[in-house]
């Protein structure tokens, strides 16, 4: 049986459904988790369906999160959206649920729950979520404004509004469904990708000092103290993360963000597969785009020499 009719045969089954995604939310873990909520609330109102999760402040005009008491896990579906391994996903209380669901489009590096879907060629968990409700010829499921907009948004925030290599003809045929439905798309374009003017001043204070190695590898170093100075939260940080994308010269770049206990890490690439790095140092991600953790500037340069030797392989090859 096809594994999505599975999932929407168990989402039929189950009356109270709480929805997890990955921490330090982005659109696409947001859209595909709400969005999902909403298919489901739209055939079923009478369901008890919740999403849990602590929210990006920068992020909550997609959504708000839920308070759900401990108790309610343990007659419950939980469905884990967008999160390829089990340390990731926000809120360790979906372990306590009667039956776990992932639905995912990284490499399945941590094949957990009792169905897993899984379908690294997808732009988005986003887009597998639309596929989802298309698949349901059992009306449990339905596309409604709200709904589309979210998955627009994850689809959107994805695929780098539409420019990274993930994006297929399939990709562009779905956010052309999508966009039949009614919502505001200039203003949540705006919402999506406008920065505070704190945000843009540590954006020139980045590329006004930054330097690309030999291999291609650009390195910024967010200290706490570069934070307080710039009036910049952590979380804000996420909008400086396609800054060096568009320099000649750069094949991929790493942003480490000191925080009270740790050193949050977020790499990208214009060709190497960087994920493998990022799985060394407690994380993991796409082959183009990647989050890990470190704990220590120690740690932190050994990760930068690993990127550094991957990029110079790519050059040689």
């Amino acid at each position: 049986m096809d594994i999505k009719v599975q999932i929407i045969n168990k989402i039929k089954q189950y009356e109270t459904i709480i929805i997890h995604r990955h921490v330090r939310p982005d659109p696409d873990a947001l859209g595909s988790q709400v969005g999902l909520a909403q298919a489901i609330l739209a055939q079923n109102p009478a369901k008890k369906v919740f999403c849990v999760g602590e929210m990006d402040p920068s992020l909550r005009f997609l959504a708000e999160m839920d308070l759900v008491p401990d108790d309610l896990y343990q007659d419950a579906l939980v469905i884990v959206c967008d999160t390829a391994n089990r340390p990731r996903i926000d809120d360790e209380r979906y372990q306590s649920a009667r039956e776990l669901i992932k639905i995912d489009h990284h490499p399945d590096v941590d094949c957990y729950g009792d169905l897993s879907w899984v379908d690294p060629q997808a732009s988005s968990t986003s887009e597998m979520i639309f596929k989802l409700i298309q698949t349901d010829v059992q009306n449990i499921l339905m596309l409604n404004d709200r709904g589309a907009e979210l998955l627009y948004a994850g689809i959107v925030g994805d695929t780098g509004r539409f420019l990274y290599p993930s994006t297929t003809e399939e990709t562009f045929n779905i956010a052309g469904e999508l966009v039949r439905y009614t919502f505001d798309r200039t203003a949540l374009y705006n919402q999506l990708y406008e920065v505070e003017p704190a945000i843009a001043r540590l954006k020139g204070h980045i590329l006004d000092g930054f330097l690309i190695s030999e291999a291609g590898v650009v390195t910024s170093k967010l200290t706490k103290e570069m934070l307080r100075q710039y009036d910049v939260s952590t979380d804000q940080t996420s909008m400086l993360v396609s800054l060096f994308g568009d320099i000649k010269g750069v094949l991929a770049w790493v942003f480490f963000v000191e925080e009270e206990q740790l050193i949050r890490v977020r790499i990208r690439s214009k060709g190497p597969a960087i994920n493998a790095v990022a799985a060394e140092f407690n994380g993991g991600g796409h082959p183009l785009a990647s989050g890990a953790t470190v704990y220590s500037w120690a740690e932190a340069a050994t990760l930068t020499a690993k990127l550094e030797q991957t990029c110079q392989v790519y050059q040689d090859n």
